[in-house]
């Protein structure tokens, strides 16, 4: 069987996890595309959120590393990771440690978007705008590719921009305002020491930790 667009972006992804040792989702074949985003607290190396749109099967994705804002005037550097499957929007969990990206995850917020304009173009030239109807966040927003420069190493760096609208509030941070789960109601401490999944050398399965 062929393989799918949304399958070879998946390539990535794929390689820089082993699935007998972490619980995060392996990609399935998506049997429809939808209009999704979630957004993921992530407690890895450094904290950061994980900012997620679906589209053309995939979840397209990068790290937020302050978060968002709801200060127009802040410009939140995201920079663009591989894309994610449609299942990892539901994960919320512990990836172990010594596994690519070690640490508990939250779904801090998650809804649905709609894009601005068309999304392929806005991605293709570096302005993407699109509003989100999420629980946390609402509005909407653009994300700026930024011109690459010597130091970046290959990484392609955004800005995350909160538009100006009845949803923007000047010196808002809802990272500040919010710390438990949309999904769990659960804080990251209790998620990271709670009964989520995680995997367990010795049952060779995901566990309770």
């Amino acid at each position: 069987m062929a393989r799918t667009k949304a399958e070879d972006s998946l390539s990535p992804y794929r390689a820089k996890r082993d699935f007998t040792k972490t619980p995060e989702p392996a990609p399935k074949r998506a049997a429809k595309t939808g209009n999704s985003f979630v957004i993921q607290k992530h407690a890895a190396r450094r904290t950061h959120f994980d900012f997620r749109l679906e589209h053309d099967g995939v979840l397209k994705s990068w790290a937020v590393t302050k978060g968002p804002s709801l200060d127009p005037t802040q410009k939140r550097l995201a920079v663009m990771t591989e894309d994610h499957p449609l299942e990892y929007g539901g994960f919320e969990g512990v990836i172990p440690k010594g596994e690519y990206g070690g640490g508990p995850v939250m779904i801090w917020d998650r809804g649905t978007w709609e894009p601005i304009g068309d999304p392929d173009e806005g991605l293709a030239k570096g302005d993407l705008k699109f509003r989100l109807h999420g629980d946390r966040l609402k509005g909407d927003w653009v994300l700026v590719r930024m011109k690459p420069k010597p130091g970046d190493r290959g990484r392609e760096n955004w800005l995350l921009i909160k538009k100006r609208d009845d949803y923007a509030g000047d010196g808002e941070e809802p990272t500040q305002d919010y710390d438990t789960s949309v999904k769990s109601g659960l804080t990251m401490d209790e998620i990271e020491t709670g009964d989520v999944p995680v995997w367990s050398s010795k049952a060779q399965k995901k566990s309770p930790r």
